[in-house]
């Protein structure tokens, strides 16, 4: 999916597994389909799974996660993963790599959630429990930049997409974002890439919110961005009811709501085209709600 990506097999995971943690080195290996672009995960046994970072750039994230989880999960209600070992570089795989429990459940889709607006409700009790974790002075920075300083790259993202969105819609719900006031004011904790693969269903709710490689202090607004990356029309209002999102919050993280969707079309046409599927639908709930509401 991006260039300078690893070379990782089951074989590389075996091997990583059995010189470093000698005692896990017969549980069996077993690639996991996902949508995801960051980390390949494979399950390890029935209890664990291993991730591995697929380019440099996002190995950090990985870190972020290990340093991280430990004090954010103490808040939280719904389950994240639980880092359980570290490895090391080897076997001509060139980054830090981990274990993690196993957390069950499926990517989120509307087919399997029981009830929209009640599984809006459980995520915005996630960001509310987030936002209210203690911040440090050393936590990691978190978020985008300013929406203007996003412009000329979303534009051309748009442009490039034009073949499977409506690209004129998108543009001037764009425009649209570009108009609310910037943010200034107090950072919180942040998840920061709460799309429909971070989000695991079981029994028709949300059981768990992953990949926490992102998190860090920023805006809140980021967190907003499910209103249109995960839910429709009825959750969305919802999830904006019970985060008492204001018009200037909503008009931003619609912005970055569309700056990512928009990025995600011509860069995974290819490669990854589930994952550009979701950013063409997130595109259109922009639009939609830009000019319904």
């Amino acid at each position: 999916m991006h260039d300078g990506e690893a070379e990782i097999d089951a074989g590389l995971v075996r091997r990583l597994v059995a010189t470093q943690f000698p005692r896990m080195a017969t549980l069996p290996i077993t690639a996991v389909r996902s949508t995801g672009t960051v980390n390949a995960i494979y399950r390890l046994g029935e209890q664990l799974c291993v991730r591995l970072p697929r380019v440099r750039r996002w190995a950090d994230s990985l870190e972020t996660e290990w340093q991280w989880l430990p004090t954010l999960a103490a808040g939280l209600t719904l389950d994240v993963p639980v880092p359980v070992a570290k490895g090391q570089p080897a076997s001509g795989y060139p980054f830090t790599w981990a274990i993690y429990r196993w957390i069950g459940g499926s990517t989120y889709t509307d087919q399997l959630i029981a009830d929209e607006c009640q599984a809006a409700l459980d995520l915005a009790q996630f960001v509310t429990e987030l936002r209210r974790t203690k911040l440090s002075a050393d936590a990691p920075v978190g978020g985008r930049r300013p929406l203007t300083e996003l412009d000329s790259g979303t534009r051309a993202d748009i442009t490039a997409a034009a073949d499977v969105i409506d690209g004129p819609a998108a543009m001037a719900a764009w425009e649209s974002a570009l108009n609310a006031p910037s943010w200034d004011g107090r950072p919180v904790w942040i998840h920061g890439d709460l799309l429909r693969p971070n989000l695991l269903v079981d029994h028709g709710c949300i059981r768990a919110v992953i990949d926490f490689g992102s998190a860090g202090a920023g805006d809140p607004a980021t967190d907003i961005i499910p209103a249109w990356a995960v839910f429709g029309p009825a959750g969305r209002r919802a999830f904006r009811d019970a985060l008492n999102v204001d018009d200037d919050m909503w008009n931003r993280a619609r912005g970055i709501a569309l700056h990512q969707a928009a990025a995600l079309i011509p860069y995974y046409s290819v490669s990854n085209p589930e994952f550009a599927a979701l950013g063409k639908r997130t595109v259109e709930e922009v639009i939609a709600d830009t000019f319904t509401a």
